[in-house]
């Protein structure tokens, strides 16, 4: 089968594009950010000009809601499902999901989905105003474009929101400019998953991913937040959970025609279940363990899914734990800190290896297995090839495990990212430890019952 995956912003889909390669599948892959272009060299074959690969592809694939600065994939996608083309991507509509949280927030309410109170400002003064005269822990979180910058997301330690205030005011001096609008909403204590499903146009396909992202940089949930550091995960049926959030809206996003991932992130407790946020899109590196995670075709799967064929979903029926491996200045810009640290830094891999894929086969041996790539390319050398860092941010590899309980898919993940050997790399150690309390609060609250 023939897929054209299409990256209009960032590059964040090689490695998806890398694994449709492996199965046999043709696959061209289009990176638009002239910074990001080099992702995936040697792994995948490139395009430079995506609309003219569209008639050669059987399925159109797009990674993500942005066209650079502005939210714009999913009228690309109604744009060729139009002209008859299968396509993995969104609507307008559900772009908005992201981009607008308020607007998400009213669809989820107005389908009887709880959520927790919020509001929308445009003026750092009014919001100071309404916390003062509404105290209480707050999240604060960005709007439009500028959401991209996840360190800006604060979460409000203090019952009385005056850290919040004191957030908004610094804000306002160092990103003003910028930050055009951002939500308040009221910060609730419980568990943090995602319930995330494959939509194929018509109806969620089975069974639920059920995910849980670990954003801030250190272990134990400390400093900035990031995009991502690690995330755990298993497979389940249409439980409590997935009726009480993402699966309401079913039936709406069968209107629209969605085709694609979508992850409804959520804040749960003995009350109820309050969603967060969407991502109407891939998650990353959510789609990564997913991949991992799949004992079916991964071409065949979104082949079929792109045209509402009863895509057959076969997933390992155990936990699986994904580890980012990061390099300075990750999660900063700092062309100078990476130039001198990190640009073009070789991935390098030790001890027992996996084998005797030719893909995998490095001036350094062999890959273990679980290694997947971000920001990554594989260039010649003497001798053979040799995988590097690549792009500008510091994100070249994903390391999962997988394991019939969280622990034991915990141990696997770590010991293959002992395997790494990357001078200046780092990661959290701790991705996957909390299920252990917050699995048993959310079976006995009743949510992930059969």
């Amino acid at each position: 089968m023939r897929f054209l995956v299409c990256s209009l912003d960032a590059a964040l889909l090689g490695d998806l594009a890398w694994q449709l390669t492996r199965e046999g599948h043709d696959v061209k892959y289009y990176v638009e950010a002239e910074s990001d272009r080099e992702i995936a060299d040697g792994f995948v074959e490139k395009t430079d000009d995506w609309r003219g690969e569209v008639e050669w592809a059987d399925t159109v694939v797009f990674d993500d809601i942005w066209v650079g600065s502005d939210v714009g994939t999913g009228a690309l996608a109604e744009e060729l499902r139009a002209e008859g083309h299968a396509v993995v991507g969104g609507t307008p509509a559900t772009d908005e999901l992201e981009a607008e949280r308020g607007a998400a927030m009213d669809l989820l309410e107005a389908h009887g989905v709880d959520t927790m109170p919020h509001r929308e400002f445009t003026e750092f003064g009014a919001a100071v105003e309404y916390v003062e005269a509404n105290p209480a822990p707050y999240v604060i979180k960005p709007l439009g474009e500028v959401q991209n910058v996840k360190r800006l997301l604060y979460v409000g330690r203090e019952d009385d929101g005056g850290d919040v205030v004191d957030v908004l005011r610094a804000y306002e001096k160092s990103w003003g400019h910028r930050m055009k609008g951002f939500q308040l909403q009221r910060r609730v204590e419980g568990v943090e998953v995602a319930v995330c499903g494959f939509f194929d146009g018509e109806r969620f396909v089975e069974p639920i991913n059920f995910n849980f992202e670990h954003k801030k940089l250190f272990p134990g949930n400390i400093g900035p937040s990031t995009g991502e550091m690690g995330t755990s995960l298993f497979w389940a049926g249409r439980n409590e959970l997935f009726r009480r959030t993402l699966g309401s809206l079913e039936g709406w996003l069968a209107e629209e025609g969605y085709v694609g991932s979508i992850d409804l992130n959520c804040i749960v407790n003995a009350e109820g279940a309050y969603p967060l946020e969407f991502t109407p899109r891939f998650g990353y590196p959510t789609i990564t363990l997913q991949q991992e995670t799949f004992e079916c075709d991964t071409g065949r799967f979104f082949h079929d899914l792109a045209r509402g064929n009863d895509p057959d979903l076969d997933v390992y029926e155990g936990y699986a734990v994904g580890v980012r491996v990061v390099l300075p200045p990750f999660p900063f810009d700092d062309d100078a800190t990476y130039d001198e640290t990190s640009r073009n830094a070789p991935l390098v891999f030790e001890g027992e290896v996996a084998g005797p894929d030719p893909e995998l086969v490095t001036t350094d041996g062999v890959v273990p297995e679980g290694v997947h790539i971000e920001d990554a390319k594989r260039v010649a050398v003497e001798g053979g090839r040799q995988w590097r860092a690549a792009g500008e941010s510091g994100m070249p590899l994903v390391v999962t495990g997988k394991g019939e309980t969280m622990r034991a898919a915990r141990e696997q993940c770590y010991e293959r990212v002992g395997r790494v050997v990357v001078p200046n790399c780092y990661y959290r150690d701790d991705i996957g430890e909390r299920w252990e309390a917050d699995g048993d609060r959310l079976l006995a609250w009743g949510y992930l019952g059969p």
